[in-house]
């Protein structure tokens, strides 16, 4: 199974987004945001940074 965007309301009344593994397990999470609309672009945003993003190595 495909990993998923879930977009969803904190106990604060913030949205916020968390990207979901195909077994379940969340492996990243995004800031809180004011709107849904501004959280589902959240979603957008990484989506298109993580397409051709690189991976790097770092000493800290």
């Amino acid at each position: 199974m495909a990993g998923k965007f879930e977009v969803y309301q904190d106990k604060a009344g913030k949205y916020r987004f968390r990207l979901k593994a195909g077994n379940g397990e969340v492996v990243a999470s995004g800031e809180a945001y004011e709107s849904k609309a501004s959280a589902r672009a959240g979603c957008e945003a990484v989506q298109r940074a993580a397409a051709g993003a690189a991976i790097v190595e770092t000493d800290s």
